[in-house]
């Protein structure tokens, strides 16, 4: 039976039963190529184009392509858990479903407040990356004058090319699921295209000498100097920084999963899959194997067309290194604007779908009661145009008014923590609901979950206190609004209180 006050748990049958309930019922139309091209849609977009050059300037240096193998390392043991969740409950709200049939409804509500900061803060991040480039493709076309923003003074400005970019991908969202992943289709091979461009032009211009030191010695002033931009495990270690070394490569490794941050997304559209059980593992799987071969292949010949200290963050205006900075210095102008632009293809599907799992997360605690239940009625499209609007217009305020310093690790916190819960959940279903058919199984599943557990943790441990510090606040905040709102309109509660059960016969055994 499902348990009561904070513990109460939604069962697995009355989860997939809510996905018929008329009026909020998403459209299954998606396949397994559609999940792995949004997978690769918003994996490959701010992390290639923008956090390779700064994380080996300022945290790594040439030994950046091992952080991204480490980070690649803590998703796919995540990504297996996430995997076997979601062909086992193929409901919208990823982490947030699993935790609600697993820990209980005041964790899936921590989770779903925390996956709410994970997207939200995304999207707006990357909306003003996608701003930034849009500038410099203006002035490549109509001068140095051109830009994608309108200054108010007083150090007030308007990021116009940013709302102008949300408001087009809502339009996109609200029309369906189906078209947004075309959309992404096309803009992933501009992408894609430009990413191999990158790397076999690139090649030409690798010179050995740029790969010594391979992990530099580390110092103190860099982009992780001290105090609260220092990363937490240097702190309990005793570190003097986390500028390069081992403690910066470390922390460059907790930084460049924002990277990877998106196969998890590739869970949330579960519902909206004609066959999820296989469709889903195939999309979390495609997606992570590409990205990570590009973002290795990458790193490695960025690192080794410069020297790593001319990659470093400018310490008289914080302005950051891109790729395009790399052929830049080799003379190498012309690739560099198409580097740019191929930039702003990539980062126009990353703010898509990081809002499309925004979108179907509110969706699901909506439906549940624990957000207003209007959030969850979908259109004749079968979308959820409430929710769409709403996130949209968030979105759009936090990208138009708000800088976006310190973005990025804000939305790495959030992510592991959910990576913690899922593959903690894996185990925890294991162990309650051994009946469940499972399409897919994680073998060794008491090795990889908690190996998962303590990697993501060990990941959170090298982000910065100052990020640790704003985690705890959200979560603060999440907790006041649960026990003022969510716990008093929470469908489950009103079904239990009138005495309803939740429950039905166990499934049959999965076949070996």
């Amino acid at each position: 039976m499902p348990g009561t006050g904070l513990r109460r748990t939604k069962s697995i049958e009355q989860s997939i039963r809510d996905t018929d309930e008329p009026g909020t019922k998403l459209r299954r139309n998606l396949s397994a190529w559609d999940l792995t091209v949004f997978g690769v849609a918003v994996v490959v977009g701010a992390g290639i184009f923008t956090l390779t050059a700064r994380t080996a300037g300022d945290y790594a240096g040439p030994s950046v392509p091992v952080a991204f193998v480490m980070a690649a390392i803590a998703c796919g043991l995540a990504a297996l858990c996430y995997a076997e969740f979601a062909s086992t409950v193929p409901v919208a709200g990823s982490a947030y479903t699993f935790s609600y049939a697993t820990f209980g409804e005041f964790v899936a509500w921590i989770i779903g407040w925390d996956l709410i900061l994970e997207l939200a803060v995304g999207a707006a991040a990357v909306a003003k990356g996608w701003s930034s480039y849009l500038q410099t493709v203006l002035g490549y076309l109509f001068g140095d004058g051109a830009t994608s923003s309108i200054d108010l003074g007083g150090g007030f400005s308007i990021d116009w090319g940013a709302l102008v970019l949300v408001l087009v991908l809502v339009t996109l969202l609200v029309l369906g699921t189906k078209l947004s992943s075309r959309f992404s289709m096309v803009i992933t091979a501009i992408k894609v295209a430009v990413v191999l461009f990158v790397i076999i032009l690139g090649i030409f211009y690798i010179k050995g000498a740029n790969y010594t030191p391979f992990v530099p010695d580390g110092k103190t002033g860099g982009a992780g100097e001290t105090g609260v931009d220092q990363s937490l495990f240097s702190v309990l270690a005793g570190g003097a920084s986390s500028s390069f070394g081992v403690f910066g490569l470390l922390a460059a490794a907790s930084v460049v999963f924002f990277a990877f941050i998106g196969f998890d997304i590739v869970a949330t559209t579960a519902e909206e899959t004609r066959n999820p059980q296989k469709s889903v593992p195939r999309g979390i799987f495609g997606s992570l194997a590409i990205v990570t071969v590009l973002y290795v292949a990458v790193s490695l010949v960025v690192v080794g067309m410069v020297p790593y200290t001319d990659l470093a963050t400018s310490a008289g205006d914080g302005s950051h290194k891109t790729l395009a900075t790399a052929f830049s210095a080799n003379g190498v102008d012309w690739a560099a604007n198409l580097i740019s632009v191929g930039a702003l293809a990539g980062l126009t599907t990353v703010v898509m779908v990081l809002m499309l799992g925004q979108i179907r997360i509110i969706f699901a605690m909506s439906r549940d009661g624990l957000m207003p239940r209007g959030l969850a009625k979908t259109s004749s499209r079968g979308t959820p145009k409430s929710a769409t609007l709403v996130v949209g217009a968030l979105v759009a305020i936090a990208a138009t008014f708000f800088p976006a310093d310190k973005l990025e690790e804000m939305v790495n916190v959030g992510t592991l923590f959910a990576f913690i819960l899922v593959s903690a959940g894996v185990l925890v279903l294991r162990r309650t609901r051994p009946d469940l058919p499972r399409v897919f199984k994680v073998k060794g599943v008491w090795v990889i979950a908690p190996l998962a557990i303590v990697i993501c943790l060990w990941l959170m441990l090298n982000l910065t206190v100052l990020t640790w510090l704003r985690f705890v606040a959200w979560m603060v905040v999440g907790v006041v609004l649960y026990f003022v709102y969510s716990r008093r309109h929470s469908l489950l509660g009103k079904r239990l209180a009138a005495g309803e059960s939740t429950e039905t016969s166990p499934a049959p055994a999965p076949e070996d």
